[in-house]
């Protein structure tokens, strides 16, 4: 990774693009019934549909915002994607984050102009992509990813959405649990996007500044369970919050305003804990366990104050 120039003005990574289209950007087209295409511009090539083609040529070099008909008389409406219809929509390797929990992560992980982020499990970019917006030219997100091939379809990703090798992006092959102490990096926040984000536990508490934030997305509830369990017993955050985000679209026409029949639903978990300064607990939650909570069947970790054998009634 190299540092953003100072003569590099911000706007230059923001993965905003203006003007008219070029070359190799993405477009989004989408047709009168909602149906959406999304691809990038080659000169020389067509776009095919059941409503005929279009020539590539024919849109490059256009403000976007314009509407266009195809050769089987098919009309769309030309725009460049933005960042949350890109990335559902972006070559993948692994399972991407939807925006609506890169948007959670973002603001409840706090992420700001400047910080430095160490993300684990790079997946195809999508939240990478987020993370970059958020921190700016001037900031650092530091990627792991243990799959060489999950790395490379990120890789392309990020740059084909900003246009080129982002300044503040370093992206590494490797576990973060071994590669980021033997790095000495010193970090802000830090994504977990891992199927064990618990083996990062003590790696992220030495990474992380005092008041830095951890930041985990599980996908199920024994994942959920066991992360939230071990950043309890760990002792070196606050207690951990954990919730998920439900979205439902909304039919409105006139006086007819209804839910809509689609709807985005359970896609993971998200928890988050702060740091807590070097030789410094946080307060024990005052905790009543709900019979059978950790019962005999249970075999995660025990926070302080819950007894091997739950006491019989």
């Amino acid at each position: 990774m190299t540092d953003a120039s100072s003569d590099v003005p911000p706007e230059a990574w923001s993965g905003v693009h203006r003007g008219p289209l070029r070359a190799g950007e993405w477009v989004r087209l989408v047709d009168g019934k909602g149906r959406r295409h999304n691809f990038p511009l080659e000169p020389g090539k067509r776009f095919f549909s059941n409503r005929g083609h279009l020539e590539h040529d024919e849109l490059i070099g256009r403000e976007e915002g314009f509407t266009v008909t195809s050769s089987a008389g098919g009309e769309y409406l030309v725009f460049r994607p933005l960042l949350s219809e890109y990335v559902v929509s972006m070559p993948r390797g692994a399972a991407v984050v939807y925006p609506k929990d890169s948007a959670q992560i973002v603001a409840m992980a706090d992420i700001f102009p400047g910080a430095h982020v160490v993300e684990a499990g790079v997946g195809s970019g999508a939240l990478t992509c987020s993370l970059l917006r958020a921190v700016g030219p001037h900031g650092r997100v530091s990627s792991y990813e243990r799959r060489e091939e999950f790395a490379e379809v990120a890789r392309g990703n990020v740059t084909q959405f900003f246009g080129g090798d982002h300044p503040a992006w370093s992206l590494t092959i490797g576990d973060l649990a071994e590669m980021l102490p033997a790095s000495g990096r010193r970090c802000d926040r830090i994504i977990l996007d891992m199927l064990a984000p618990w083996d990062c536990l003590d790696a992220a508490a030495d990474a992380l500044l005092p008041g830095g934030i951890l930041c985990a997305y599980v996908a199920t509830t024994t994942q959920l369970s066991r992360f939230v369990e071990g950043v309890r017993v760990h002792g070196g955050f606050t207690e951990p919050g954990a919730w998920e985000s439900l979205v439902r679209d909304w039919h409105v026409e006139g006086l007819a305003v209804r839910p809509g029949h689609k709807m985005i639903g359970h896609t993971a978990f998200l928890v988050t804990a702060r740091r807590m300064a070097p030789g410094q607990r946080a307060p024990l939650k005052k905790r009543r366990p709900a019979p059978g909570a950790y019962g005999p069947d249970y075999a995660g970790p025990r926070p302080p104050g819950v007894p091997e054998t739950p006491a019989e009634d």
